[in-house]
């Protein structure tokens, strides 16, 4: 093999320092990702860059940045660490209670708050060696791209319209609904389509690139718009919100009622006929006949129906 003698310099450790520093950008988040101490990163990359005869990550005013040739090495690196990981696993079968297995996760606090918890407590109970990475979604993140490159095994969440190019498994449904403040006027006398629009309403900040929320694409697709003057990220916020204000949260009843008996807030009915919203699993087909990404897929789907229950 032509390049057998540069090949015999490089491991598997060291593939997962280099797609770790270049998709960190960081030596710094590489090391804790990688749970190293800062020099021994420091030393894997300075080899690294002497195995390319390229810097591979260079300063770029406060931070830093990949060059030509470590954006091109991002997506092969993942591959080999796909590779590696599912090559004798896969092969013997996933066996959870001896499986030191990274599972990754990305998914958006507006789900029920007891959701993530108790995926997080069914996996260390049946595979008590694995570990868990939970990832948030943001305008910033890019799910889709971290599905393909082996970044993220699953993304849960809900859209107006399913991902058509994404493997899906669909969890459970949930009637729209508003959470108001105990003393809202709403609470005393019905409101209608125009004074649910015209009150104050918070809303979170969209989960990924391009995204509106589904509210206000279902809004949208019927010629109208809310007032929102309030936005943020955090989703398990926003309900503290309404409890001090009059702002008004319109989501799922399932995680309403996780804050209805915490906080002095009431439930009401939508004027707005909305359809429910469903959530999903989604995931790519590198990962669709993997024993070990389908086991998690399972456990997803169970703790979603058991709270269903709940």
């Amino acid at each position: 093999m032509k390049n057998q003698p540069l090949l015999d310099k490089i491991d598997l450790h060291l593939i997962r320092v280099l797609h770790t520093v270049l998709t960190e950008r960081s030596v710094s988040r590489a090391a804790v990702r990688l749970g190293m101490h800062q020099p021994a990163v420091s030393a894997a990359l300075k080899r690294l860059r002497e195995l390319a005869g390229d810097p591979l990550l260079v300063r770029s005013g406060t931070g830093m940045v990949p060059t030509d040739a470590g954006l091109h090495m991002i997506e092969p690196s993942a591959s080999i660490l796909r590779a590696s990981e599912v090559l004798f696993s896969d092969a013997r079968g996933f066996e959870p209670r001896t499986a030191q297995h990274t599972f990754r996760i990305a998914a958006s606090d507006y789900l029920d708050p007891l959701f993530l918890p108790q995926i997080v407590a069914q996996i260390k109970r049946e595979a008590p060696l694995a570990h868990v990475e939970i990832y948030p979604l943001s305008a910033a993140s890019d799910y889709r791209q971290g599905l393909a490159q082996g970044d993220i095994d699953v993304v849960i969440g809900n859209w107006m319209k399913a991902p058509d190019d994404l493997h899906l498994g669909r969890l459970f449904a949930d009637e729209v609904v508003c959470l108001v403040n105990q003393d809202h006027p709403a609470v005393r006398r019905d409101w209608d389509v125009d004074s649910w629009l015209a009150a104050e309403h918070v809303a979170p900040t969209p989960t990924h690139p391009g995204a509106r929320g589904v509210i206000d694409e279902l809004l949208d697709s019927m010629g109208l718009q809310r007032n929102i003057v309030a936005r943020c990220p955090f989703f398990g916020l926003l309900p503290v919100m309404v409890a001090s204000s009059l702002l008004v949260l319109t989501t799922g009843r399932q995680y309403c009622e996780r804050y209805a008996q915490r906080l002095p807030v009431k439930i009401l009915p939508c004027p707005v006929q909305f359809p429910a919203m469903v959530y999903y699993q989604l995931w790519h087909e590198r990962s669709h006949a993997s024993s070990a990404a389908r086991w998690l897929r399972e456990r997803v789907k169970a703790v979603a129906g058991e709270l269903q229950k709940q």
